[in-house]
């Protein structure tokens, strides 16, 4: 899903679309009079079909447990070592690969022990529960157990530090977290961090058998997941020694017996509160409820054409909308299989688990593709390869489903995956965390250019939109670009505890009908653009326009073209402050394995050392220059597109779902800059 809003006061976009409205005034006016499905302004209702579910979450898993109770529901791996990464230690002392796999009928089972442990905690309808867990079975249990209670699960980032922890306990006085001895990280499996530090400065006494949390007075229990056995080199003590914590195993000893919550669960009510993932600093907790997550879920399992047969390898996190609902909740309406292959993203774990299981699908972001793509790559090179080269050759007679969300996704890149992986059936996804979170989507049969080149058209029982920025009331013609806003059962109830927020990008307006009805909108703050057929293709977000001496540069379009460079891995753009310009490009590289970037051309505006940047050339590696990259970008679209300044860089940072986190290039370019000038 694509970063939340952060337009605010009235005032403030008229700044920010000034010179927006500049650049869609020389933009040629499409022929709308010659619409082909009669859609003359950009907007466009999604169909009827199929109907809605009327349930709560707990009713309709009853009911697929009664369909498919003897069908693999899920099925988890805890992270497994790479070759060489504890040089220390023996063989035998490397943490062993763990597979669990629960049935539907089993995961009803676990589901309600743990709801009835809860239960005896003090957990009650409507309170809060906060899970800070990586990718694993008992976070697919505990998300069931929470539900049937008509508790309100919170899902947190394992990544955050103890502050943000705090200050999101602290926002929903959350009363009862759940965490993991050691948060897993990407890329780095079984190297995980030790939240033994994070514990303590939330609980400073472990030891003394009772919660005293002096920075979270709500905070009455916490619950340990004992991953440790996967992390020999982390450190956390022995759970019997910390008295104050209760270990989750004990949590399993509940009964099975069905769960009767404390009072009826309605399907209007908040089921789940989503921090937003944090493309920008300030994320918010947006309130989802029962009709908004389960038939999200179940419209994208109807529109990807899922089945009770397909197992999806699913590698984005759990405590995302993408891992969620995109993934959980589509498979687990469907009566499919989902798939964890390790508790946070590691691109060898997630091909061995689609080999392994021969799986059907495989979801991902843009940068796990191209990280599975990377890996897939360097097999040739390799005398003993990770992944039996059989095995990948494999996988497109047998992975044909998926989803990529999260962010764009090159055109390239997706006929890359197609070429290489299979995937014949992938579809992307565009919505955000507030609107539960998909409003539109592409479909197994749409044309290919429609599968490659836009987010596909409404979901149904859902309305989209494109307005003028500066007049959200003038919808605009077929064609041209404005912001995108979205409608219907899947917006948020709205964000906890911030009603100015909430009324900042929640607006109700009367609907163009001649009724006396209106339509709550929920406003994205994404540039986006339709087609007289309904599909929408997203340009970029609004506020990361480029403006270079009055010409408005949208980045996407240079990460387009930088992405099909066949030396480059990855590209992000951004404005840079430039004294003479106003703003300048800014294009953030990184390369292929078997590349080697080159230093010290001189060229106007390069920075000429980084850090993280490898230095020289070494022999029997391509090369790749600052004036290639440039050339490249000129000759395939315009000189002013051109990037003045290339940084050389091993990763970007990331939201934990692989959104790249634009505000913190910019930052890094400023200091680099300014470093260079110095």
């Amino acid at each position: 899903m694509l970063c939340r809003p952060r337009l605010t006061s009235p005032a403030f976009r008229r700044s920010l679309f000034k010179a927006w409205r500049n650049s869609q005034t020389c933009r040629p006016r499409c022929q709308t009079a010659r619409s082909i499905s009669g859609l003359v302004r950009s907007i466009a209702q999604g169909p009827t079909e199929p109907p809605l579910l009327q349930h709560t979450i707990p009713q309709h898993f009853a009911s697929v447990v009664s369909q498919h109770g003897d069908r693999p529901a899920v099925i988890a791996r805890s992270p497994t070592a790479i070759p060489n990464a504890f040089p220390n230690l023996a063989p035998d002392q490397l943490p062993e690969a763990l597979e669990t796999a629960y049935t539907y009928e089993e995961l009803d089972q676990v589901s309600n022990r743990l709801a009835h442990s809860l239960r005896s905690l003090g957990v009650k309808k409507g309170d809060r529960v906060a899970v800070s867990l990586g990718n694993c079975a008992e976070y697919a249990a505990i998300t069931y157990a929470v539900f049937k209670l008509g508790a309100i699960l919170v899902p947190l980032n394992p990544g955050f530090n103890a502050k943000q922890v705090s200050a999101a306990l602290n926002h929903l006085n959350v009363e009862l977290l759940i965490i993991g001895a050691i948060t897993d990280l990407a890329y780095k499996p079984c190297r995980g961090r030790s939240n033994l530090p994070l514990l303590r400065d939330i609980v400073p006494d472990l030891e003394s058998g009772r919660i005293e949390a002096p920075h979270v007075p709500s905070l009455r229990t916490v619950v340990v997941l004992d991953n440790t056995p996967s992390h020999p080199a982390a450190e956390f003590p022995p759970l019997s020694s910390c008295r104050s914590l209760i270990p989750f195993s004990i949590l399993m000893d509940g009964s099975g017996a069905p769960v009767t919550p404390d009072s009826p669960l309605c399907p209007s009510e908040t089921i789940n509160i989503q921090f937003t993932s944090g493309t920008t600093s300030h994320p918010k907790a947006a309130m989802l409820t029962h009709t908004g997550i389960l038939n999200n879920g179940a419209l994208i399992a109807n529109r990807m054409g899922l089945e009770p047969t397909d197992s999806m390898v699913v590698p984005p996190p759990l405590f995302h909308c993408f891992g969620c609902i995109l993934g959980y909740m589509a498979t687990a309406t469907t009566g499919a299989a989902i798939l964890f292959p390790s508790p946070a993203f590691d691109p060898l774990a997630s091909l061995r688990m689609a080999a392994d299981h021969k799986a059907t699908g495989l979801y991902g972001v843009a940068t796990m593709f191209v990280a599975m793509l990377e890996l897939i790559g360097a097999q040739s090179y390799l005398s003993d390869p990770l992944i039996p080269l059989k095995d990948i050759e494999d996988f497109p007679n047998h992975l044909r489903k998926g989803i990529a969300a999260g962010s764009s996704v090159p055109e390239s890149l997706m006929r890359r995956l197609y070429a290489k992986i299979g995937l014949q059936d992938l579809v992307i996804c565009y919505g955000m965390t507030e609107t539960s979170p998909v409003s539109l989507m592409t479909a197994p049969s749409d044309p290919f250019e429609k599968r490659t080149a836009s987010v596909g058209k409404a979901m149904p029982h859902t309305k989209v939109k494109i307005v003028d920025p500066l007049d959200r009331t003038r919808i605009l013609p077929i064609g041209e670009r404005g912001e995108l806003a979205s409608a219907g059962y899947l917006v948020m109830k709205g964000y906890w505890g911030d009603p100015e927020q909430t009324a900042e990008v929640m607006i109700t307006e009367p609907d163009n009908d001649g009724s006396v009805s209106s339509t709550t909108w929920m406003y994205t703050g994404d540039e986006a653009s339709m087609d007289s057929d309904g599909y929408v293709e997203i340009t970029g977000r609004i506020k990361d326009l480029i403006i270079r001496g009055g010409e408005n540069i949208h980045p996407l379009e240079i990460e387009n073209c930088l992405f099909q460079h066949p030396l480059i891995a990855e590209a992000s753009v951004v404005g840079v402050a430039d004294e003479k310009l106003g703003e300048s490009v800014g294009a953030f590289i990184i390369v292929h394995k078997d590349v080697e970037p080159v230093e010290g051309e001189g060229g106007e505006g390069d920075v000429l050392s980084l850090e993280s940047t490898a230095k020289g050339r070494s022999e029997g590696k391509k090369t790749l220059t600052r004036r290639e990259i440039r050339e490249w970008v000129a000759k395939h679209l315009s000189q002013h597109m051109v990037p003045k300044h290339v940084f050389w860089v091993d990763e970007y940072p990331k939201t934990a779902s692989g959104k790249i986190q634009k505000f913190k290039l910019r930052d890094l370019a400023k200091t680099l800059i300014a470093q260079n000038k110095g």
